[in-house]
């Protein structure tokens, strides 16, 4: 074989390959740049968006790096796929062990969604009192996981987040005013008319109810097996809610004892009947 000939083999297929993987060097190395700078320009376009959002401090970071992260996969895959090596395969063994991790661990998961549900769309905030999961306390700090709750008795109340951002919750801060809502009973003979004054006389006494959005409430409820019951309902500040509560409770006792109103209790009547042998 003459040497000159396998000499030109080899520089003509050497030149065709570098031709031929040259051009898909180059080509994956401008996508590399490029997408460098469009992965860049998103994250700024993300983090402000973020901010206009008013997103929790705490979970910023999580996020940039989250969206940050994907897109950079992105940008490596299509950067090999431009060389020309295969992806499906690998495409396929990364969503398998995706799903694997996912279904070990749902319920980790969707915890860690319910936090950035939470996070995102604040139903409630750091110092709000709320009802959830059968429990009632002020929120004193929103983790990933977990929700915190410090109950009026000192009590630490650890809620997970799945369950709580898919179930009901009553959130007591989140409106500045309130009403308090009483059941008073008077004694069957007593005077309505009486009672009902003097129901009228103690809220309209008291300061701190307001008459916005309504003035107090007082009518009869109900003619219950003991007693005439009156519903009672008045407007106060959110703060003071439970002095109200407690303070009015306390004046109408002391209140319809001076006036000689009975506040009846559940009782008995029994009759014995002798019958004679």
């Amino acid at each position: 074989m003459d040497v000159n000939n396998v000499i030109e083999t080899i520089t003509s297929k050497g030149s065709e390959y570098l031709t031929l993987y040259g051009l898909k060097l180059v080509s994956a190395i401008a996508v590399w740049i490029i997408g460098g700078f469009i992965i860049g320009g998103l994250n700024k376009g993300f983090a402000k968006m973020l901010d206009k959002r008013n997103t929790d401090d705490s979970l910023k970071p999580f996020l940039k790096s989250l969206v940050g992260s994907l897109l950079k996969v992105v940008l490596v895959i299509t950067v090999l796929s431009t060389l020309g090596i295969e992806m499906t395969s690998f495409i396929a063994i990364l969503g398998a062990a995706g799903l694997a991790v996912g279904m070990a661990l749902s319920g980790t998961l969707q915890n860690f969604a319910g936090g950035v549900m939470i996070l995102i769309f604040k139903p409630f905030r750091v110092g709000d009192v709320i009802e959830a999961q059968g429990y009632t306390g002020s929120v004193k700090e929103i983790q990933i996981f977990n929700t915190i709750l410090k109950t009026p008795d000192n009590k630490t109340i650890i809620i997970p987040n799945g369950g709580l951002s898919n179930s009901s919750m009553v959130n007591y801060s989140t409106e500045p005013k309130r009403r308090v809502d009483f059941t008073f009973g008077i004694g069957y003979g007593d005077s309505i008319e009486q009672a009902k004054t003097l129901l009228l006389e103690i809220l309209k006494a008291d300061e701190r109810i307001i008459n916005d959005p309504a003035e107090p409430f007082v009518e009869v409820s109900a003619l219950a097996d003991s007693s005439v019951n009156f519903a009672v309902r008045a407007w106060v500040n959110a703060a003071d809610y439970w002095g109200v509560y407690f303070a009015t409770n306390a004046k109408v006792y002391n209140e319809f004892n001076k006036a000689g109103i009975n506040i009846p209790y559940p009782q008995m009547d029994v009759h014995v009947h002798k019958t004679e042998a």
